[in-house]
């Protein structure tokens, strides 16, 4: 089952699923849009809008998602421009914004790196991407967890995700804030920095 269709089905459902669970963690990771300007932030994956709510006033935003039945919920929330695009190969120019909104998309799309290194070509230098996710820590056995991925992932998310392992392949991205956010710390509240070309 693609990731497409695997989200189709999970449209109707996901709102209940993890609005309440999740809306605390949401709103505390985007008012980091308030301790420094913003003009164009993008949700990367903003699925059926739950983020949309929590926005701060001011910046304008852009929402993407591979999914049409996740947007069509999204469009109702708010006035955001929404693309159907997969984040994987974001269909904006290089450094269009000045943050990128990653909730719950890191650990969900085949291939991470790529999404990731899609997120970072985008943000200006300078820029941020605020990461709210669960990750497994480096090192971390986690049997269950690693056993049950495959095919978890090909259903929903994920969950032998590695976010230091992708960092290592994006250089130009520096933590600045690492937090625990629910669960016991796996899922996380991370703060990445990109950096100049020519300061890495």
């Amino acid at each position: 089952m693609s990731l497409a269709t695997a989200y189709r089905l999970w449209a109707p459902l996901y709102d209940p699923v993890l609005r309440r669970a999740t809306a605390p963690a949401r709103q505390r990771s985007l008012e980091r849009l308030q301790t420094e300007p913003a003009d164009d932030v993008l949700l990367a994956g903003v699925g059926t809008g739950l983020d949309l709510p929590h926005l701060p006033a001011g910046p304008r935003y852009r929402g993407c998602d591979l999914t049409p039945a996740m947007l069509s919920r999204a469009s109702g929330r708010r006035a955001v421009t929404l693309d159907c695009a997969d984040v994987r190969a974001l269909p904006y120019g290089d450094a269009a914004f000045d943050a990128v909104i990653a909730h719950l998309i890191l650990a969900v799309v085949p291939q991470p790196e790529r999404a990731l290194a899609e997120m970072s070509r985008v943000t200006r230098p300078g820029g941020r991407i605020l990461v709210f996710d669960k990750f497994l820590k480096p090192g971390q056995r986690a049997p269950l967890r690693r056993l049950v991925s495959p095919l978890l992932g090909r259903l929903a998310t994920r969950t032998d995700v590695v976010l230091e392992e992708l960092l290592a392949r994006q250089p130009e991205l520096t933590v600045e804030a690492d937090q625990p956010a629910l669960a016991g710390g796996w899922f996380r509240q991370v703060t990445l920095r990109r950096q100049d070309a020519a300061n890495h």
